[in-house]
């Protein structure tokens, strides 16, 4: 693992866990993100929510129904993974984490300007924002690591296609969240 990492927290919001387009999947995950999460925090690795944040026309809307719109309840991060002073939380209105939101610029900021090396993305879905952030954190010359108990999708094909996929076309390194927790336990920050 690189020495200068992030966590990317996808979509763990309140319309995506309990709300309007909710992924009843999502519930197995959360015990293993508040650790994950935890965990960069005490070892002074950059949390950074990645949130649906949509206006009430966007394409999304249109293809999903409404969810997530920009300054309401359901495009807050759930309770249980509450953002600190001290993460960050980038909006988006698409599936990319990237794509027209100030992310990447965040991310070439951090750790003294040296920039982050590696991304560890977890959240959902797995085969939709979390791979399409995948993609653009590829083509960005980031190094890739997917907890793999620490995604997830409406059902279980999707979610391991969509493993899969990450694992195959963006060279992602999957992990579980308690390897990711050891190798942090390595690094340097």
């Amino acid at each position: 693992m690189s020495e200068r990492i992030a966590v990317i927290v996808i979509d763990m919001i309140n319309d995506f866990v309990t709300g309007d387009l909710k992924c009843e999947r999502a519930h197995r995950i959360i015990p293993n993100l508040k650790r994950l999460v935890e965990a960069a925090r005490k070892h002074g690795i950059p949390v950074i929510y990645s949130n649906d944040a949509h206006y009430p026309n966007d394409f999304e809307v249109h293809r999903w129904g409404k969810h997530a719109i920009k300054g309401t309840k359901g495009a807050e991060v759930i309770p249980e993974l509450k953002p600190t002073d001290k993460d960050f939380v980038v909006e988006k209105r698409t599936y990319s984490g990237f794509y027209e939101t100030g992310l990447d610029p965040l991310l070439r900021s951090l750790y003294n300007g040296e920039g982050v090396r590696t991304v560890v993305l977890c959240g959902i879905h797995t085969h939709i924002c979390v791979q399409h952030t995948a993609a653009d954190a590829f083509f960005r010359g980031y190094k890739i690591i997917v907890a793999k108990d620490g995604v997830e999708a409406f059902t279980q094909e999707d979610h391991e296609r969509g493993l899969r996929y990450l694992e195959y076309v963006y060279n992602a390194k999957l992990m579980t969240v308690d390897e990711i927790i050891r190798e942090m336990e390595k690094v340097k920050t």
